[in-house]
């Protein structure tokens, strides 16, 4: 019985290690004006992951 809990904890742990990894950054970009700024970079610090913005101003960065 032990060992079918202690499996069982282990196995919902990594399952639920696994969905918090993935995580999507979405934003958008206006310059002083509240007008978007299409083209413009969008780094998260610390990593490579990044991104440019649409004709919108938006962005979507998925980070794992």
């Amino acid at each position: 019985m032990k060992k079918r809990l202690l499996l069982l904890t282990l196995f919902a742990t990594v399952g639920m290690q696994a969905m918090a990894q993935t995580r999507v950054v979405k934003g958008r970009v206006l310059d002083e004006k509240g007008e978007p700024m299409p083209g413009a970079s969008v780094m998260i610090k610390g990593t490579t992951s990044g991104t440019t913005t649409d004709m919108d101003g938006n962005y979507t960065i998925e980070l794992q």
